[in-house]
């Protein structure tokens, strides 16, 4: 049983903004595996399926961004899921707009999402699928980056950059971590 976790904030204002990109990459995974992801349970929304042959729990935390990990725990403690088998799908501004990096565990490099689920869970050895959004331009407060909405420029780039992350979730599923971070680590997208 995995879990797939995609972070966001649910207010309809936070829509298509940088901080929801896990939302979209969990609306993709729900639509390529014929399910809704809208059941209201462990503080998310949740939906249930088969993903490459292994039962899944997708995940979008209704907690805000910054307390995702009571979500995350709430859904690992009821179906006894392992930090291993949990991915967290979310957004890096150290990544370039697209630019997909799978890790197996770390740091929450200043990510309060992260760094809530790292609280919650009580370790940092969890498989997650980071996003890449940009580097919040100088000057600007980051709140105000990360909940701001992509450029008409960005936005393809980010639609393909969700099918991308869709599918490194489906390979890590099915045939681990090392093969998604063989394909799709170091990936740089196309200008």
């Amino acid at each position: 049983m995995y879990i797939i976790a995609g972070l966001g904030n649910p207010d309809g204002r936070y829509e298509n903004t940088r901080h929801n990109v896990g939302f979209e990459v969990i609306d993709i995974l729900a639509d390529r595996m014929g399910i809704c992801a809208d059941e209201k349970k462990h503080r998310a929304l949740c939906g249930r399926g088969v993903l490459e042959g292994q039962k899944v729990i997708l995940l979008k935390p209704q907690t805000y961004m910054n307390l995702s990990g009571e979500s995350v725990r709430a859904a690992a403690d009821f179906y006894k899921a392992e930090p291993e088998n949990i991915i967290v799908v979310y957004d890096d501004i150290s990544l370039e707009p697209g630019q997909l990096r799978i890790r197996g565990k770390g740091s929450a490099g200043g990510h309060n999402g992260i760094k809530n689920i790292i609280a919650h869970l009580g370790t940092q050895e969890f498989p997650r699928v980071k996003v890449g959004i940009g580097e919040k331009p100088k000057g600007m407060d980051l709140a105000d980056y990360v909940l701001s909405h992509f450029s008409q420029g960005e936005r393809e780039t980010m639609r393909e950059a969700y099918k991308e992350a869709a599918e490194a979730v489906a390979v890590m599923v099915g045939q681990g971590i090392d093969e998604a971070m063989n394909r799709f680590n170091g990936k740089k997208k196309a200008e």
